[in-house]
């Protein structure tokens, strides 16, 4: 399957733009656990604010975090039920009532304002671009006007230029457009960096001489947990003449000016809205330059698949199997049932792949002969693989071995040289990029952890990620002399198939060993989420990178307030959420925090997602 759209290059400049590239919070946003969020109060804020570290972190350790999340949560409930209430009461002019019923939107509190916000049933971040884009290129052809969209160097919103000489004519087209639409002023074109309506006539009037305005709707899912705003806007740009060009009145990524009379072109939209790709379909075309259409060095245009592993421990033919081949684990965390459990964590990670990483191909789902009930299997862009289809040697299955089904991910049939290998409890928490895991020469990123293998040897008392982790730094100590000591994050990993396949010629002995070993073991190497990137980075094929991070355990008795933090920010590029040490009779109160908190996350359910 060839990739989708042509991809576009890193990120320059981005905090330029003064906008904020995630979702806005809303009003009575719910907590982690379905209930209030405990962090969404001004309350909570203030006190966050005010009291320093040291002495939150006093209170801290008198106080449980079970009590100061009841404590924070009567805060929350207060506060946002005034908020509600006095939004309520306040009512709705004529005006606003108008602009809701023909927008079919919903009026909520955004930031602590109240705002018009459209319901929409697929909403996505490149859905909000298109919808913003088209609408405001729909006006200005209307009324006769000339544009060209422009290839930004932010990745989040849309740009288009218009002569100078036109600004005028333009301003009155879209301010026609949003006399009777609940659009609103970005910060792009603002002092102070405030959102201001759109559809107030008088709020036009100081954009008679700007060089540029942002227009946006904010947007929403039909439940209203989450919304979209100006970070997706569209940036009308007007461009000045000088002798026979045009010239830009801020940077763009490809050319300073062009011919005041050159030629346009019609593209897909999704050039612009989706510029690393995407599988949407869209009949929406839009005029630009041909100069905008250009490939650069930085552009990352070979295909990039997702390939998970996953395990259904529920499934009793999968228990059956298990028990006839279990023996005596050689480290408590290795049999511990938790590892298996099902919080449904793969629905909620493939829609935030849908939602956040539109450009990704094909999505691969291996799997012991199990597929989850609620996946729609006839979709474009998911395959289900069994171990049958990747292990060589059919004697060596079933394997229950994360380790050794990981160390055959390479030879999945039609999987593309570049990939990122996912485990179900590490989900994006935000819009990313090919170039957030890859270079466009091919090389892969890695991130690296601040947590350590301990020095020395395979020891009875490490855990089972040390041991691997031990036994991939014997084999690059022997090969290259250096001694890896950090573990990796329990991130996206990004892999190359032709390393792997390296990997399983060079290190033969311990391959073969590892794919083996039903159950982990104390001579397993851990090969996508560890010695790959020590052995490409010996080798130059890989590199170090940074994204926004967050590692939670299920099990620690703050994850309820940190999940309430994270739901409200939205603020981290990928999380996990690990439960490795729970107990079975944990399972129950762990389902019970992370579906609320995920659902809340991530509400636009997937098209992989079979109809409820």
């Amino acid at each position: 399957m060839k990739q989708m759209e042509s991809a576009r290059p890193a990120e320059q400049g981005a905090a330029a733009s003064g906008v904020e590239r995630r979702p806005r919070a809303v009003g009575a946003i719910p907590g982690g656990d379905g209930g209030v969020n405990t962090e969404a109060s001004p309350v909570v804020a203030v006190y966050r604010k005010v009291l320093p570290k040291s002495v939150r972190r006093a209170i801290a350790s008198r106080y449980s975090p079970e009590m100061r999340r009841n404590v924070k949560r009567m805060v929350s409930a207060a506060a946002v039920g005034h908020s509600v209430q006095r939004l309520g009461t306040a009512g709705l002019a004529a005006q606003h009532r108008v602009l809701v019923q023909a927008s079919q939107g919903v009026v909520l509190s955004v930031d602590g304002r109240p705002r018009i916000a459209c319901v929409e049933e697929r909403l996505s971040p490149e859905a909000a671009r298109r919808a913003n884009l088209g609408a405001v290129t729909a006006a200005l052809e209307h009324a006769g006007i000339d544009y060209f969209c422009v290839r930004g160097q932010e990745s989040d919103g849309t740009r288009v230029a218009v002569a100078a000489e036109d600004r005028r004519h333009a301003l009155s087209a879209l301010a026609d457009l949003c006399r009777t639409l609940p659009v609103y002023f970005g910060p792009r074109g603002q002092e102070g960096g405030r959102v201001t309506p759109a559809y107030r006539p008088a709020a036009w009037q100081r954009y008679a001489k700007a060089a540029s305005l942002c227009l946006f709707w904010y947007r929403t899912d039909p439940g209203h947990r989450l919304v979209l705003g100006p970070e997706h806007g569209c940036v009308i740009e007007f461009w000045p003449r000088e002798g026979d060009r045009l010239t830009a009145p801020r940077r763009n990524a490809i050319t300073d000016s062009v011919p005041a009379g050159g030629p346009g072109i019609r593209v897909p939209a999704t050039t612009f809205t989706a510029p690393d790709g995407t599988r949407e379909s869209s009949a929406l075309t839009v005029r630009t330059r041909e100069e905008f259409t250009t490939a650069v060095p930085q552009d990352i245009t070979f295909p990039i698949d997702v390939v998970y592993t996953w395990v259904d421990g529920a499934d009793p033919a999968w228990q059956r199997r298990r028990a006839e081949f279990s023996g005596t684990a050689y480290h408590e965390e290795a049999a511990n049932a938790a590892r298996y459990a099902n919080h449904d964590e793969l629905r909620y990670s493939l829609r935030s792949l849908a939602m956040y990483a539109p450009w990704v191909r094909t999505i691969y789902l291996v799997t012991d002969d199990q597929t989850p009930a609620w996946l729609d299997t006839s979709q474009p862009g998911i395959k289900v693989v069994s171990h049958r289809e990747i292990f060589a040697d059919p004697a060596l299955l079933p394997t229950f071995n994360s380790h050794a089904i990981e160390s055959q991910l390479h030879h999945i049939d039609g999987l593309s040289e570049h990939f990122l290998y996912f485990n179900d409890d590490v989900f994006l928490g935000s819009e990313r990029s090919p170039r957030d895991f890859f270079l466009a020469n091919g090389l892969t990123k890695f991130f690296p952890s601040p947590a350590l293998v301990p020095l020395g040897p395979p020891s009875p008392d490490d855990v089972p990620v040390s041991i691997a982790g031990k036994n991939n730094r014997a084999l690059i100590q022997e090969r290259f002399g250096t001694t890896p000591v950090s573990k990796m994050r329990h991130v996206p990993h990004a892999l190359s198939r032709s390393v792997l396949a390296e990997i399983e010629r060079e290190f033969a002995e311990q391959h073969r060993a590892t794919a083996a070993q039903r159950f982990r073991s104390g001579t397993d190497i851990s090969i996508p989420s560890s010695l790959y990137h020590y052995y490409a980075f010996h080798t130059r094929r890989a590199l170090p990178g940074e994204v926004e991070y967050i590692y939670l355990d299920v099990a620690h008795p703050n994850t309820a307030n940190r999940l309430d933090r994270l739901l409200l920010k939205r603020d981290k590029g990928v999380f996990c959420l690990n439960d490795t040490l729970s107990t079975e009779d944990d399972m129950e109160r762990s389902t019970a925090l992370l579906r609320p908190f995920l659902e809340a996350y991530f509400p636009v359910p997937s098209r992989y997602e079979l109809p409820s």
